[in-house]
C-alpha cells in the first residue's frame, strides 16, 4: 500500500484528507487494477462520464458552476491527479483534461460562456480539450502559425493543431489562434470551439506509447462567430500561460502517483522475491535501490504540494515553484519506475505488467505543458531575476 504519512503535512487541511480517503476508496470500487487500452476512445468517454456522476470532476470548475470550493483549490486537484495515476493512467487523463480544457473559461470566460460549458463539464456531459501544439511550433508557442481572420463579423479559422489530447473524442475545444494584433505571442487569441463546427477535422488520430486519445485538428476556412473569442483579443498567449500555471503543479502530481505505484510495485517484488537464501529485500543493491527511489517520491511530494499550497494559501503566482515541482516529479518518476523495471528483470517488460504500462505512461508527461528543458529556463529564469533585484 503506497505511503500516505504526507497527508499530515501542513499543505493540507482536513477537507483535503477526507477527499483522498473518499477518491482512494472510490479508485478501489471503479478502477481495479486500471491500464486497459483495448478502446482508449470508449473508455475515457466512460471514465468522464463516471468522475462526472460521482462528483469528482466538480473540483475542475468553481463553486459557481456546480463546483466544490469558490475557486479552484490545486491542492485538490494535485490529490485527485496522484490518486488515480496511481490506479490508472486513463483515468488520471480523462480527469485532468477536463480541467485543463475548460480552465482558460474559468479564467477567462464571459459568464454566458461559463454557464454553456462548465456546469457540464462538472457533470461529464461535455468533453473538454487544450488545442494549443502545432505540427511546425511545440514549445515555442510565439511561433504559432493557426490564423483567425476577422470575416462577416466573426472569424475564419485556418491551420492545424497537433498532439492534441482528446481529440476526436471532444465536445469543444479551447483553441489558440494568430489575430495579428502585434507580432510573436502579442499577436495570439484564444476561442471556443465546438467539436461540430464546419471546417472542423479531427479524424486524423495519433497513436503514442500509452494510447490516450489524441489526434490533430484541421482547419479549413472555420468560421467562429464574434462570441467565441475567449478574453481579450491578442491576449490569447497571456491567457495559456496562466492556464498552465494553474495545471502545471497537476502535472507533477500525477508523475508523483506513477512513481508511488512503481514503488510500491517494487516494495512487494523485493519483499516476495526469492534471491539465494533469503529475498531481493535482502539485497544490500536493492536496499540502495529502494532507499534512492523513496528520496525521490518523498522529494516530489514536498515540491508538488508546496506549489499547490503557495497558489491556494498564499495567493502568489507560482510559475517558478510549479515548474521545480513538474520539472522533478517527472524527472525523478522516470527513474523511480526504471529502477522498478529492473528490479522485475524480464517480466518487468511485459506487456500489461503495472511496471510495464508505468514505464509508457510516465514518457509523455516531461513533454507536454511544459518539456523540462522549458521548466528549467523558466527556474534559471526566476533564479536570475532575484539576484539582480
Amino acid at each position: 500500500m503506497a505511503d500516505r504519512a504526507f497527508l499530515d503535512w501542513p499543505f493540507f487541511d482536513d477537507s483535503h484528507r477526507r477527499l483522498a480517503d473518499d477518491l482512494e476508496a472510490w479508485c478501489g470500487a471503479e478502477l481495479g487494477d486500471g491500464h486497459d487500452e483495448e478502446d482508449v476512445d470508449e473508455i475515457c468517454r466512460d471514465l468522464v462520464r463516471r468522475l462526472g456522476e460521482d462528483g469528482w470532476l466538480r473540483y475542475c470548475v468553481p463553486g459557481e458552476y456546480g463546483g466544490v470550493s469558490d475557486s479552484l483549490d490545486v491542492r485538490s486537484l494535485a490529490l485527485i491527479r496522484e490518486t488515480l495515476a496511481r490506479h490508472s493512467g486513463l483515468a488520471d487523463f480523462a480527469f485532468a483534461m477536463q480541467g485543463l480544457g475548460s480552465g482558460a473559461i474559468t479564467l477567462f470566460g464571459t459568464e454566458a460562456q461559463k454557464r454553456n460549458y462548465l456546469p457540464a463539464v462538472a457533470r461529464g456531459e461535455k468533453i473538454a480539450a487544450f488545442a494549443l501544439t502545432e505540427p511546425v511550433s511545440g514549445s515555442d508557442v510565439a511561433a504559432m502559425e493557426t490564423s483567425a481572420e476577422e470575416a462577416d463579423g466573426g472569424y475564419v479559422v485556418s491551420g492545424a493543431k497537433t498532439y492534441i489530447s482528446n481529440g476526436g473524442i471532444a465536445d469543444f475545444y479551447i483553441l489558440f489562434a494568430r489575430t495579428g494584433e502585434a507580432p510573436g505571442a502579442k499577436g495570439l487569441s484564444a476561442f471556443i470551439v465546438d467539436a461540430d463546427t464546419p471546417g472542423l477535422d479531427a479524424s486524423e488520430r495519433i497513436r503514442v506509447i500509452a494510447p490516450h486519445p489524441l489526434a490533430t485538428l484541421r482547419f479549413e476556412g472555420m468560421k467562429l462567430p464574434a462570441g467565441a473569442l475567449l478574453g481579450e483579443r491578442g491576449k490569447g498567449f497571456a491567457q495559456a500561460m496562466a492556464t498552465l500555471d494553474v495545471f502545471r503543479t497537476t502535472v507533477g502530481a500525477a508523475a508523483l502517483g506513477f512513481a508511488r505505484r512503481a514503488l510500491d510495485e517494487a516494495t512487494r517484488r523485493a519483499l516476495t522475491r526469492r534471491l539465494g537464501e533469503g529475498t531481493l529485500a535482502d539485497n544490500p543493491i536493492t536496499q540502495s535501490k529502494l532507499a534512492e527511489m523513496v528520496l525521490d517520491v518523498e522529494t516530489s511530494a514536498l515540491l508538488v504540494y508546496r506549489a499547490a499550497w503557495l497558489r491556494d494559501v498564499k495567493g502568489q503566482r507560482n510559475s517558478r515553484e510549479a515548474a521545480l515541482a513538474k520539472l522533478h516529479a517527472t524527472d525523478s518518476a522516470q527513474a523511480v519506475i526504471d529502477k522498478a523495471v529492473q528490479m522485475f528483470g524480464g517480466l518487468g517488460v511485459t506487456h500489461g505488467v503495472p511496471v510495464e504500462s508505468l514505464y509508457r505512461e510516465i514518457r509523455a508527461l516531461r513533454i507536454y505543458e511544459g518539456a523540462s528543458e522549458v521548466q528549467k529556463v523558466v527556474i534559471a529564469r526566476a533564479h536570475l531575476e532575484s539576484y539582480r533585484t
